[in-house]
């Protein structure tokens, strides 16, 4: 079965860190760029961070610049989204996807993993 699976979500203080994972199963992640979105309640989904299928460029929202570090281990066959100094506004879930070279749309994408920051 094709899928990605995150993991590492969870409640956590503001200023604290989480590592969240994704995971692929059933296909190589060295050709996919990944994605980490989030959606909070109420909220459209938002993009927070990408990293690139070759060199690792990355991406990375305003929002969470300088607080969160995306990277991928192609031999785990795993992306990781470190995040750092979490604030409340950050609480959401959050869903890994992959885009295939040159395409325009996303073709996998995981069931998604909460995180809460609250005190």
């Amino acid at each position: 079965q094709l899928q990605l699976v995150e993991s590492g979500g969870g409640l956590v203080q503001p200023g604290g860190s989480l590592r969240l994972s994704c995971a692929a199963s059933g296909f190589s992640l060295d050709y996919y760029a990944i994605c980490w979105f989030r959606q909070a309640p109420g909220k459209e989904r938002e993009g927070v961070s990408c990293i690139s299928s070759s060199v690792g460029n990355t991406y990375y929202a305003d929002s969470v610049k300088g607080r969160f570090t995306i990277a991928r281990d192609n031999a785990k066959n795993t992306v990781y989204l470190q995040m750092n100094s979490l604030k409340p506004e950050d609480t959401a879930v959050y869903y890994c996807a992959a885009r295939g070279t040159g395409r325009a749309s996303y073709e996998y994408w995981g069931q998604g993993t909460q995180v809460t920051v609250s005190s």
